[in-house]
């Protein structure tokens, strides 16, 4: 298995607005309707920051954040992590975003794998 980059960063927030401006003003990240914005570091790779409101379901409510790592090959990457015993979360999905495998680490914290 091999890490290209952190494939997101998700934060929640009680107040989206002002966490947004903040962001905006003091760091010029312009976010999309969608509450994030990607930022391309290198051709090919893309990391995204995005903030979700604290009622949203997409990752656990105790989770204040979220880790999202990219992922070279997702098939291989799920038979390096079966070999070692390590349980999903959530099956692997495909969607027009790409591929998705959940599992937690040890303290119990939702960690995504993205294969694009």
């Amino acid at each position: 298995m091999k890490i290209k980059g952190f494939g997101g960063v998700f934060m929640r927030t009680s107040n989206l607005e002002e966490i947004k401006k903040w962001y905006g003003d003091v760091l010029k990240i312009d976010f999309e309707e969608w509450n994030g914005s990607i930022i391309t570091p290198q051709p090919g790779n893309q990391t995204i920051f995005s903030f979700f409101p604290d009622e949203d379901t997409y990752f656990p409510a105790e989770q204040q954040v979220m880790l999202n790592f990219q992922v070279e090959n997702m098939e291989e990457s799920i038979n390096h992590l079966e070999k070692l015993g390590v349980p999903y979360e959530m099956e692997k999905t495909v969607s027009e975003y790409g591929k998705f495998a959940w599992i937690e680490d040890p303290l119990g914290r939702r960690i995504e794998l993205w294969e694009k």
